[in-house]
């Protein structure tokens, strides 16, 4: 029997330009600013961590590869929300740094540093192929799924990718990418740069 187990929607935006090359390339592929800079949010809407309940909790992994991923000496900084009591919090960081094991452990040699756990108010929207979230003063981002030709009620996928969260991720643009926390820095709202989401399913 799994020792945890989290179920939910996430959504994220990153400074690369769409399409990100970061997925397509196995993570080895140069950002297309240089660096990566990504906020990944994840709204639990079902979950538990060795007893203890992780319902209607979110939380973002915010990180920064100074060049390629798959080069290593990505920083990570966690921001959870405010809502959640001491044992909770120390549940999401364990399944979120991957030191529970379950999907982001396969991400652990490749961090360099954890900058810390910051708690924020967190609001996660969705709707239909629109996602926001925003932590307090940290970050504040949203994207719009780009619509398939065939049925555009739907966005484009990316398949069979070896990103963490999903194998398959519904393809979007930011129109919105702020992220002021842990050293990290980033501003935009041309449109223009690379969004993701998808429903997730762990369990470690």
């Amino acid at each position: 029997m799994a020792a945890w187990k989290i179920e939910g929607q996430y959504m994220e935006t990153c400074n690369c330009t769409y399409l990100c090359p970061c997925a397509p390339s196995h993570l080895t592929a140069r950002p297309s600013e240089g660096d990566c800079k990504a906020a990944l949010a994840l709204h639990i809407t079902k979950g538990e961590k060795d007893g203890v309940n992780l319902d209607g909790l979110s939380f973002i992994v915010l990180m920064h590869a100074p060049k390629a991923m798959a080069e290593g000496n990505i920083t990570v900084g966690l921001i959870v929300d405010e809502r959640a009591s001491d044992k909770q919090v120390e549940a999401i960081s364990a399944i979120a740094t991957g030191s529970a094991g379950g999907p982001m452990a396969a991400l652990g040699p490749l961090v360099g540093k954890i900058a810390g756990v910051e708690k924020r108010p967190i609001r996660f929207e969705a709707d239909g192929m629109k996602f926001s979230v925003k932590a307090g003063e940290l970050i504040d981002q949203a994207c719009e799924g780009v619509a398939g030709a065939v049925r555009t009620n739907e966005p484009l996928f990316l398949d069979n990718t070896a990103h963490p969260v999903n194998t398959r991720l519904g393809l979007a643009k930011a129109t919105r990418s702020i992220f002021n926390a842990f050293g990290i820095k980033w501003k935009d709202t041309s449109g223009t740069r690379n969004g993701h989401f998808a429903p997730f399913a762990w369990s470690g």
